[in-house]
């Protein structure tokens, strides 16, 4: 049995830190949301809020359930919040009547109709469902890339790779050669053979890669879920401002459509509608918007990521290159004629390989089988495949359907946080720039470096322990 590569130590641009992660900031984010509202309100509103806080504590509890991957319909769900915020308000400004169950839901019906919170319920619902698609999505592609880095480098090596590595590290000491290095063109030729199926994921890395930049830009224009998330307090206390400011008409158009209620008791008609709902607050500064407390916010969170993911496109198909190129391993590119080509020492004559599985047909140095493809690696790529179209959809504020990080056939759905003409009507996928390069892949080292090595090391392992059994 062929041994594996260790687990890798690589830092590829997925793999981000837990502290100032965007699964970490987002839930303090919605945290610090639903504190501050409690704050305002209790302030504001005292016992009135306190005796219907639930109806606001289930709102941030259901939009944490969405965030974490629950199967939540945001529309449906802000809509619930809504028509149980219409009940409540209905009868405190109401305190003359009695309603019963039956009443209180018929009344729950004229929400839309009736617009009792003015134009806060659909400007929020568009706001919301648009900001947590995006940023439950990129967080999922976020941890789908680490999974596919983090199962890829540790596929087991071939027994033609641990051959040709072999032959390429230890023969020079077996003809009296010890301080001779591999030729550079030589090396490329045997990790092209070895990591063959690797080099294969690169094209849907890529589009993985371009997706996941496209919704980063989202998060950092309309679908700023920080922008949405820390006015919010403020943006319901209009909704309720706008309810009291037109109480009379509402209520004469519900009792014109539900029927006229019964007379509460004495003692409860007594009473009239609370004045603290006539407290104004002063409009929100953006300006003024916090960061949280690991000291980072949204805009630059999203910039570091989006550099990272841009340093690992072409990452996979650059990894013979990062090998090759270290002075440890090769002769280098400037010592062509003083190398060990796999025979003697002297300049390494072969063309060397595209790149990918079926350009190894004719490999000089690794005896690939172009026909059984890789089907782990294969895997991989049809998991890149699948976050890759729920990137485009949140791109387009359409929710996608997963319930946790690792189930991919479950059911959700929000349907889609755009409305009117707020969002494009169809996906234009503009592909970013990859970074020139050059014969060396030069400007993709910084994020290969570390995957190579942790590769390379894992196949010098398998040479030393196959090495007794090859060499006899």
């Amino acid at each position: 049995m062929l041994c594996q590569f260790p687990p890798s130590s690589h830092n590829l641009a997925v793999r981000s830190p837990s502290r100032n992660s965007p699964k970490e900031f987002f839930r303090e984010l919605l945290e610090n949301a639903e504190k501050s509202l409690n704050d305002m309100f209790v302030r504001t509103y005292g016992m009135l809020y306190m005796q219907n806080s639930e109806v606001f504590q289930d709102l941030f509890t259901e939009l944490k359930r969405y965030y974490t991957g629950g199967n939540v319909n945001l529309e449906e769900m802000l809509n619930d919040f809504w028509a149980r915020l219409l009940e409540r308000m209905f009868q405190l400004i109401n305190p003359q009547y009695h309603f019963s169950e039956d009443y209180l839901e018929c009344v729950s019906k004229y929400t839309d109709q009736l617009k009792p919170f003015g134009d806060v319920p659909r400007k929020l619902k568009i706001q919301v469902t648009r900001a947590f698609i995006a940023a439950r999505t990129f967080v999922q592609g976020l941890t789908v890339g680490r999974e596919v880095a983090n199962r890829v480098s540790k596929v087991s090596p071939t027994p033609g790779c641990i051959r040709a590595l072999m032959k390429m590290l230890y023969c020079p000491y077996c003809r009296g050669l010890p301080t001779v290095r591999p030729c550079n063109n030589y090396c490329l030729n045997v990790m092209k053979g070895c990591l063959a199926n690797q080099a294969d994921l690169d094209t849907e890395w890529n589009l993985f890669i371009d997706a996941m930049l496209l919704v980063a830009e989202r998060l950092e224009g309309p679908f700023n879920i920080e922008s949405v998330m820390d006015p919010i307090d403020v943006k319901i206390s209009e909704a309720i401002m706008n309810m009291q400011e037109n109480s009379m008409q509402v209520s004469a158009k519900v009792f014109q459509g539900c029927g006229q209620p019964k007379p509460a008791p004495a003692l409860r008609s007594a009473r009239s509608a609370p004045e603290n709902f006539n407290t104004r607050f002063r409009p929100y500064n953006p300006e003024e918007r916090p960061t949280t407390a690991a000291g980072t916010s949204l805009d630059r969170l999203v910039t570091d990521i989006k550099e990272k993911l841009k340093l690992s496109k072409k990452v996979w198909s650059a990894l013979p290159y990062t090998i090759c190129k270290d002075e440890s391993v090769t002769a280098g590119t400037s010592n062509e004629e003083e190398c060990w080509n796999g025979h003697s020492k002297a300049r390494y004559l072969p063309e060397i390989m595209n790149d990918g599985l079926t350009n190894q047909i004719n490999n000089p140095e690794v005896d690939v089988d172009i026909t059984r493809p890789d089907t782990f690696i294969r895997q991989q790529i049809m998991a890149l495949r699948v976050m890759t179209n729920k990137l485009k959809n949140a791109y387009n504020g359409n929710d996608v359907n997963f319930q946790d990080t690792s189930d991919e056939s479950s059911g959700s759905g929000s349907g889609s946080g755009c409305m009117d003409d707020v969002c494009p009507t169809e996906f234009e996928f503009v592909t970013t720039e990859a970074p020139a390069v050059d014969p060396d892949r030069r400007e993709v080292d910084s994020s290969a470096t570390q995957l190579g090595h942790s590769l390379l090391s894992g196949s010098l392992v398998c040479v030393v322990l196959a090495l007794p059994r090859l060499c006899r």
